[in-house]
């Protein structure tokens, strides 16, 4: 989908808590942390997908746990590798970011790239999803747009984005930048420093996973109020 000079890239970084057959031994008796919110971002691939094919957008996946190594860390950063993993030897954890976080994030730049080199601009949505309660404290939004306030163009379209949710969804919550800040560490921060602000924004979704049911999905209405808010921003 291109609006306005701007074309959409999907993706999603947490989207499975898969175990590669080599590093299961790492993960015996560790289902239960597997299946937990520390394991992945559940709902968040096929939204991911259902996003891809509405908007008409590229979509790139990942379905590998993020306690191997976590996707939406810069790879420099500590907590790229969880307890699990930061206690390998150190070229076996430069071996997780070759074979699992370089790929993706090249993907990611490639999309971007083939954006940009195109004439447009990236708009760059990436999908995440965060647990309900952490550290015995209730998270109240349903639905959250992360962005950089620092940057003009991204802020004016998160909130306009966020008020075109709140109109579309009044019985949820919508915050901004809550629960988390969409400048903390991680790929679209990344993206933001190698693309000026004139050719890429990245807003980054979170949705509560208390609305995640059991089959592993959102309800319909949370793609629905996505893509309608979201095209009627654009346009």
């Amino acid at each position: 989908m291109s609006v306005d000079g701007w074309s959409i890239v999907v993706t999603a970084e947490h989207g499975g808590n898969e175990v590669p057959a080599e590093y299961r031994a790492l993960f015996r008796g560790r289902s239960k942390l597997l299946a937990s919110h520390r394991g992945w971002d559940p709902g968040t691939l096929d939204l991911a997908m259902r996003l891809s094919s509405d908007l008409d957008a590229p979509m790139v996946g990942a379905t590998v746990t993020r306690l191997l190594v976590d996707l939406n860390r810069s790879p420099h950063n500590p907590r790229v590798f969880s307890e699990v993993t930061k206690p390998l030897p150190r070229a076996e954890r430069a071996d997780l970011l070759e074979r699992f976080h370089r790929p993706h994030w090249d993907r990611v730049r490639a999309q971007v790239a083939r954006a940009i080199g195109g004439g447009r601009k990236a708009l760059h949505v990436a999908v995440h999803s965060f647990t309900p309660v952490l550290d015995g404290r209730t998270r109240k939004p349903d639905v959250a747009v992360l962005y950089d306030p620092g940057r003009p163009q991204e802020r004016q379209l998160a909130i306009a984005w966020a008020r075109a949710l709140e109109a579309a969804l009044p019985s949820r919550v919508v915050r901004r930048n809550d629960p988390y800040r969409g400048y903390g560490d991680g790929l679209p921060t990344a993206l933001r420093r190698e693309h000026g602000a004139r050719s890429y924004m990245g807003i980054e979704l979170e949705i509560n996973q208390r609305h995640v049911s059991d089959g592993g999905r959102f309800p319909a209405w949370v793609a629905d109020a996505l893509v309608a808010t979201l095209s009627e921003v654009l346009a």
